[in-house]
């Protein structure tokens, strides 16, 4: 079986990134959501134990190649931005 070229590869990447950016809007829908019962329920936006939480199980279920630390700072970005939803709306 031939390995795959450049072009191929690159195509592959677009395809995952493609399905990243669904992934993530889904997340942020999902979040707005979130800000919605948080409102009714007076609540506030910012969850330190829910965050971490996320945080950890990301760690958690994790088998790389990335390392864990890039994770938790993507992870954090993500959950800074949904935070950012949940109080815009």
């Amino acid at each position: 079986m031939p390995r795959p070229n450049l072009p191929s590869l690159r195509r592959r990447i677009d395809r995952i990134d493609r399905q990243l950016v669904r992934l993530l809007n889904q997340r942020a829908r999902l979040a707005l959501e979130v800000g919605r019962i948080k409102r009714g329920r007076r609540l506030p936006v910012f969850d330190g134990r829910r965050e971490a939480a996320v945080v950890r199980h990301v760690v958690r279920t994790n088998r790389g190649p990335l390392p864990s630390p890039a994770l938790r700072t993507f992870f954090r970005a993500v959950l800074r931005l949904s935070r950012r939803l949940e109080a815009s709306k």
